[in-house]
């Protein structure tokens, strides 16, 4: 029994190692980004995944109206916004 039990050991600690060095990390990320998007209001300055900056105009359920430039508005999904610049 105590053998069984030392084979699977190497196996369980690769386990954990990969846990916190790699799921953990993604999963903490993944929260952050989430509540960042939660959080998005109008008048918030974004930028986009395909690099562009802009206003939010308005906010829609699963999209966004972006003002890129006086009188240029664009919608897109809200996942396409990777930062909120200040």
């Amino acid at each position: 029994m105590e053998k069984q039990i030392a084979q699977f050991l190497p196996l369980i600690l690769l386990f954990a190692v990969f846990y916190f060095f790699l799921i953990r990390p993604q999963q903490q990320a993944d929260k952050k980004r989430r509540e960042m998007l939660a959080a998005l209001k109008k008048g918030d300055r974004v930028v986009t995944a395909g690099g562009m900056y802009g206003t939010i105009a308005e906010i829609f359920d699963d999209h966004l109206r972006v003002r890129i430039a006086d009188k240029v508005e664009v919608d897109m999904a809200k996942s396409g916004v990777i930062g909120v610049r200040e």
